[in-house]
Parts: structure tokens; sequence; C-alpha cells
């Protein structure tokens, strides 16, 4: 790759022009995922944030439960039981089958009792504790600690896609997802476990995460979905708001000397070196043609 070295010697308009194509090219193809999933929702955006919301909390080792789950336990379901936590933890805990894994004590009792009255009530078919990925996962992304996060998200509050719509900063989107789980969960989320969480909720890289696989895709999706430009510009803004991710795509840039200084840019070089570079696409690459002109 060795246009690594060479796109530090284009002008602020060039790379600026170039990072906000390769960034839009990015959301465009998670539109088409969003829009899939739109329509397996029966078009309901905010069943589509909800799913997309599970799968992107479950990281890429549980995102298919996750999305499982969350067609089972619906959001029209949450937000009617959001007055109650223990309601909102028996219904994602006990539709995930999750429960199961957690040896019998007062609060666990309590949380089954309440799941079969609300599988009944709401025709609930729980999922199989087998169907997660519990091995090997770092403690703060076990997912029973993201679904008793996200309990705390939805409690007496518009944890919805509008809700999500009005986030134009990073900022927006850590009090967003600011929900605490229950003290329970601070001790007992690792079965035979004496780990114990410092902090009730998601944290700001967490968040950042959501902010930019999450957040700024469904403004966009919207965006295009009802032609409304303050809309798809926000999703730019906060973008440009939130920290420049460090993963194995954006290290080929960075130790060549490039500086990322935003997640619209770190995104921008992601789909640069995954829908170009990798697939030898050179005769496509919008940089490539900015460097041949």
């Amino acid at each position: 790759m060795e246009c690594c070295q060479h796109i530090s010697t284009l002008d602020d308009i060039s790379l600026n022009t170039l990072y906000y194509k390769l960034a839009i090219e990015r959301l465009e193809r998670k539109r088409r995922d969003i829009m899939a999933i739109f329509k397996e929702c029966g078009e309901s955006w905010s069943e589509a944030f909800h799913t997309m919301l599970f799968g992107v909390v479950g990281g890429i080792d549980n995102r298919r439960a996750m999305q499982q789950l969350a067609r089972r336990v619906t959001n029209n379901m949450l937000m009617r039981e959001n007055g109650s936590k223990l309601n909102l933890e028996a219904m994602l805990l006990g539709g995930s089958g999750l429960l199961d894994i957690y040896p019998e004590d007062d609060y666990i009792s309590l949380l089954r009792q309440e799941f079969e009255h609300l599988r009944a009530k709401y025709n609930i078919e729980p999922m199989a504790a087998g169907e997660w990925q519990l091995m090997g996962k770092y403690p703060h992304n076990h997912p029973t600690l993201r679904l008793t996060q996200l309990c705390g998200c939805f409690y007496r509050s518009e944890f919805t896609i509008q809700g999500a719509l009005e986030c134009t900063t990073n900022k927006h989107v850590y009090k967003f997802f600011s929900g605490e789980t229950s003290d329970y969960w601070l001790h007992n989320f690792i079965p035979a476990n004496d780990f114990k969480l410092n902090s009730y909720r998601m944290g700001h890289l967490k968040s950042d995460l959501l902010g930019i696989n999450l957040i700024a895709p469904i403004m966009y999706a919207y965006s295009c979905y009802t032609q409304n430009d303050t809309t798809l510009n926000n999703a730019v803004r906060l973008q440009e708001s939130i920290t420049a991710e460090n993963n194995k795509y954006t290290k080929l840039w960075t130790m060549a000397g490039v500086e990322l200084r935003n997640a619209l840019e770190s995104q921008a070089i992601i789909q640069l070196t995954k829908e170009y570079c990798y697939k030898l696409r050179c005769e496509a690459c919008p940089l490539c043609s900015q460097l041949l002109r």
C-alpha cells in the first residue's frame, strides 16, 4: 500500500474532499444493510433502530444472537414495561436464555418469576443460553452486562430512534447511553466469578463505537429516506466530533505518518483500505485519481 506514503502530499481541500467522499461511501454501504433490516421490521423505524442497536451493542461475537433477541423482545414491549427495571431485566435476560446460567438466589428467582408472567403476556419464545458466545469474553463485553446496561437506558426514558437522531455530538451520545445497570449486576454478571465493575454504565469508548456504527449510520439512512439534508449534515457532524478509531485498518496509515483527526477521517480510511486497497481496485480508487492529477 504505497499510497500511505503519498496521501499527505494532498492539499487540505483535496484531502478533506477525499475523506468526505469515502466517509459517505461507507455510510451508503451501511444504509443498504439498515434498509434491509427496515423492511424485515415491517418498515418500522423504531423496530429497525431497536434491531440495529442490539446488534451493535452485542459486538462481533454476539451480534447475531443480540439481533435475534431484539426480534423476540421488541421495542414496543420494552417501552410498555420501561417503568420497571426489574421487568426490563426479566424480559431481556429471560428472553435471551441467559438467566439459565445463573445459580438460584433471591434476585434471580424474582427475575425468573417475573419472566414467566411477561413471557405469557407477550408470547415471548426464549432463546437458549448456548446461542451466546460467553467464553473468552472481555468482562466489560459480557452479554449479560450489556443487556442490563441497555435496561438502564430504557428505564423511564424515551430511549428511541428520535432520541438517537438528536445526537449531534459525542457528548450527546454519551448522555443517550448513560443508563445504569442495577447494583446486583456489578458483582454478579459473570457466574462464579468475583470480578467487580467500577462503573454502572457504558464507557466512552463503547459510546464512541455506538456513535460511529449505529447513530451516524441510522441518521444517514433516515435522512436519505426522508430526504432531510439537516439529518445528513448531523451524521457528518457527529462523526467529526468523535475521536478517530485505532484498529488494524487505520494503523496501516497512521504508522506511515498519516494523522487522523476524527472518526469521519478514520471511517474514510477504513473504506479506502477495505474497498479499494484490499480489492486492488486502484483504477477506481479516489485517492489514486487525486494523486495522478
